[in-house]
């Protein structure tokens, strides 16, 4: 059985580009949740702020997250937000450290 894969991408919108970049990813949402193997794909935003957006990954294997980052939906962001982020999102996977209730203590 595949390993799960767990990431955070950080995206920092371009003064001005702001709501731009919140609504190209809020739109993306509904497809990237139907793509197989999404198990978590959640939008934030970093407190205190207006343009750094947070997305809290989750996928069933590393093939599913090369399928969702190869993907039209991922595309379609990618295009929209070409000009719109101050730089590359900067990706971090995660390791999970299994202790204690494995629904609170895991994402």
């Amino acid at each position: 059985m595949a390993e799960p894969v767990v990431l955070m991408a950080t995206m920092v919108a371009e003064p001005g580009q702001e709501e731009l970049v919140e609504k190209t990813l809020t739109a993306a949402l509904a497809a990237v949740h139907a793509e197989p193997g999404c198990l978590r794909y959640a939008l934030h935003r970093k407190a205190g702020t207006t343009g750094e957006f947070v997305v809290i990954e989750k996928w069933a294997s590393q093939e599913a997250l090369g399928a969702h980052t190869k993907g039209a939906a991922m595309r379609e962001v990618g295009t929209a937000l070409a000009r719109a982020l101050a730089a590359p999102p900067d990706m971090v996977f995660l390791d999970a450290i299994p202790v204690g209730d494995p629904d609170a203590g895991a994402v």
